[in-house]
């Protein structure tokens, strides 16, 4: 599943010692799990219900020690092995929550921030399978947040499908009429260069991690951040310009990062 939905993090799993990416595995299965159903409209207004399920199922297999569910067995049982603060996950699907409503409207900066930083526990989660620091927890979850941002500016028309506008200030008469008006490229470049501090600001987590893990998180900085090169060189223009990597850019700029 995990190669299918996100290559991206494959790889950098991959870089792991094999005994650990099985936890990692299940740790993105739960949350790919959240956000499927959150995606979900076929279930209607039934989405939270199922969130809330899927939440409790985990509570009660770590209350338990086990589940019956596949994914959550399988994360129920790494997260006291590896020591992993499954308590934080709520946060994430609280995140999901939000992604329920008909309409999802971010009005502010603060409102988005509070989503990022709900769906970026997923770093302090998985930071022990990773042998992180304590002083790179934080740096992990600020990395979540460039991901998660670099996401939204990648796709903002697929999330206007969805009803969704994620960053603030956007026009909807821009996305209703594909139009990549002079506002709505002033708001995307605010977000880019938003992206690309977080990205710096992130930039000593790969040496605070231990050498086996580092090039899985050089990876992944690599290829978000030429997502954001793309839309540079697109003059900012998320709305009729593609702005997503092809194949062999992502393997480019993964190839890069090794060597680099």
């Amino acid at each position: 599943m995990q190669l299918r939905h996100d290559p991206t993090y494959f790889a950098a799993t991959v870089c792991l010692p094999a005994e650990r990416r099985p936890a990692l595995y299940a740790l993105y299965g739960y949350v790919r799990g959240a956000d499927e159903i959150a995606d979900n409209t076929a279930l209607n207004g039934q989405r939270r219900e199922a969130l809330d399920a899927w939440q409790d199922e985990l509570e009660q297999g770590i209350d338990r020690g086990y589940s019956l569910h596949p994914v959550i067995a399988a994360l129920v049982e790494a997260g006291p092995r590896y020591g992993m603060p499954l308590e934080l996950l709520p946060n994430y699907m609280e995140s999901m929550r939000a992604d329920c409503d008909e309409r999802v409207r971010m009005r502010t900066q603060a409102q988005l921030d509070h989503y990022m930083e709900g769906t970026a526990t997923v770093g302090p989660v998985a930071a022990p399978l990773l042998d992180a620091p304590d002083s790179a927890v934080a740096l992990l979850r600020l990395l979540g947040v460039a991901f998660q941002l670099t996401n939204f500016i990648r796709d903002v028309p697929i999330d206007w499908q969805m009803g969704r506008i994620y960053l603030p200030g956007l026009d909807e008469s821009d996305l209703r009429q594909r139009t990549a008006s002079a506002s709505l490229r002033d708001h995307v470049a605010q977000q880019v260069a938003r992206a690309r501090d977080l990205f710096a600001a992130s930039e000593a987590l790969a040496q605070l991690l231990p050498a086996p893990v580092r090039p899985g998180i050089k990876v992944a900085r690599a290829v978000y951040m030429r997502v954001l090169d793309r839309v540079e060189e697109n003059g900012y223009d998320v709305v009729t310009r593609s702005n997503r990597l092809r194949p062999w850019e992502a393997v480019g700029a993964s190839s890069w990062a090794l060597v680099s």
